[in-house]
């Protein structure tokens, strides 16, 4: 990766700007009595989301649904929520010109703009000449701010059902489960929310390290703009399993993986929690008929890892998935078959006894059903739930919430907002048991009218994981997508700070 490095002298400078505006620093009296208060939790003032497009089929059909959490509010008694299409060019060089232009007039308008919270508001597409969007809220809509795109392709190559929680941008995205095998047409989506252009460099790891690539590094997305890249292109290796690695040399994107493959389905692989020693992935469903395990090690060192299972009753090591052993820089893989054998559970991988603890990413691909009534998901590892999550496009029917406790035991209160078209919220509280796995029917508002959204906060105990299934059956096909709950960082620290000039005296 190539960046531009910061000189120390710039850094030292920074710092002493920053020391002599506000004092941070405990005092030496440690004394529990005298020590500083720790810092206040506030509602965020502004978020940001990104969808990318959504499908390139023309029976494409697209649910957008957005909600702001009812509880714990934001700030003031205004504020702004809208997903609207970029301003910029929105697909690849050598598109149609009247396309572009036709889009570009679109994104003068949002598709979806929220009224308050706990009150969602959704949209449809139709067609693959759907947009990306690119969103922002402000004031009281803006901590917990949440969208979902959800899409239903009944026929055709690209067959199945689509779903992602919008992303927030960021700097650097890992995507284990990735692949440039032939039955795969993977495409890497980048948006660019800025009114800056941004230089990304991507990266792809296969079972043998770095594959050797073309066309990858200072790739520029300008400002405002979205468009796919098929991974395939990159690399002349073809390769099963692969672990793609997204950096921004300046700037800011969106970044996701639209997979689709040959006689099993289509969905979105978004990116997996940072690397960390122990990893989460939540949300198995119980008739998963294929289950196969991607890690990739980014640091110096092997690891070895030891694969457990959370199910119904506890935790437990699934027979022929014991342990994974990871080379550095390398991408491997494990086939779990039918793991949760008609209960529903989550994997934990952590590093096995007596080993170096060392970082590791990690995915899940899911298959339910055999034959031609195949369907296929992606569960990446995933950040504690925190103070709350949350989730849009939640349906009457057809929905598992999957809640994890890989620890101590832990309580958490699951809230429904109203429904798009009508309908009282309703919370619900759960008990989880250490080490175990709980998934159940969310509850869903009274005298429900369209889609909802689902909050869940963490009461006490240990860290919790979630992931929402929503299954959207087609044919004899149980065609579904899983969704993660990350902490949507609601809330900001703000230490207690005061003015201390003295640190300028010499």
């Amino acid at each position: 990766m190539k960046r531009t490095t910061i000189s120390l002298l710039a850094t030292a400078t920074a710092l002493v700007a920053i020391t002599g505006f506000a004092s941070l620093t405990a005092p030496e009296d440690t004394d529990p009595a005298t020590a500083a208060a720790a810092p206040a939790r506030l509602p965020v003032e502004r978020s940001s989301l990104l969808c990318p497009a959504p499908s390139s089929s023309e029976l494409a059909e697209t649910a957008y649904t957005s909600v702001t959490p009812a509880t714990k509010g934001g700030t003031g008694e205004t504020g702004k929520a809208e997903l609207t299409p970029p301003s910029g060019i929105l697909t690849a060089p050598g598109d149609d010109p009247k396309k572009k232009a036709a889009q570009k007039a679109a994104a003068e308008k949002p598709l979806i703009a929220l009224k308050a919270p706990g009150k969602p508001v959704a949209a449809e597409a139709s067609g693959g000449d759907a947009p990306a969007l690119i969103g922002t809220a402000s004031g009281r809509l803006a901590p917990g701010w949440t969208a979902q795109q959800t899409t239903t392709v009944e026929a055709g190559g690209a067959r199945g059902v689509l779903g992602m929680s919008c992303t927030p941008p960021d700097t650097e995205f890992w995507f284990p489960g990735a692949s440039t095998a032939k039955e795969r047409q993977d495409y890497i989506h980048l948006t660019n929310p800025d009114d800056t252009p941004a230089i990304v460099d991507i990266e792809l790891y296969g079972k043998e390290g770095e594959l050797k690539t073309m066309l990858t590094e200072g790739i520029p997305v300008s400002a405002g703009s979205s468009f796919p890249i098929l991974l395939s292109t990159l690399t002349s290796e073809v390769t099963p399993d692969v672990t793609v690695h997204v950096t921004t040399r300046t700037g800011r994107i969106g970044a996701a993986v639209r997979t689709a493959e040959e006689s099993v389905g289509v969905d979105w692989l978004t990116a997996a929690a940072d690397p960390a020693s122990r990893q989460v992935l939540p949300g198995i469903p119980a008739d998963a008929t294929s289950v196969r395990l991607v890690v990739f090690a980014p640091g110096d060192n092997d690891a070895d890892l030891k694969i457990e299972l959370a199910g119904p009753g506890g935790r437990f090591v699934p027979s022929g998935g014991e342990s994974l052993h990871v080379k550095s820089g390398m991408t491997a893989s494990l086939e779990l078959r039918d793991v949760t054998k008609g209960e529903a559970g989550s994997l934990i991988v952590g590093p096995t006894p007596g080993t170096r603890a060392t970082p590791v990413v990690a995915a899940l691909r899911v298959v339910r059903g055999k034959g031609d009534k195949q369907e296929v998901a992606f569960i990446p590892a995933t950040v504690p739930v925190g103070e709350r999550a949350s989730v849009a496009d939640n349906r009457a029917e057809g929905g598992t919430l999957s809640l994890t406790a890989p620890g101590a035991a832990a309580e958490v209160t699951v809230t429904a907002s109203a429904g798009t078209e009508g309908g009282e919220p309703v919370s619900k509280t759960y008990a989880l048991k250490a080490g175990a796995t709980l998934a159940v029917a969310p509850p869903a508002p009274a005298g429900l009218k369209g889609s909802y959204g689902l909050t869940v906060e963490t009461e006490s105990g240990g860290p919790v994981y979630a992931s929402r299934s929503l299954v959207l059956p087609e044919d004899g096909i149980a065609m579904f997508t899983v969704q993660t709950l990350p902490d949507d960082r609601g809330t900001v620290a703000v230490p207690e700070a005061e003015q201390d000039l003295s640190v300028l005296d010499d």
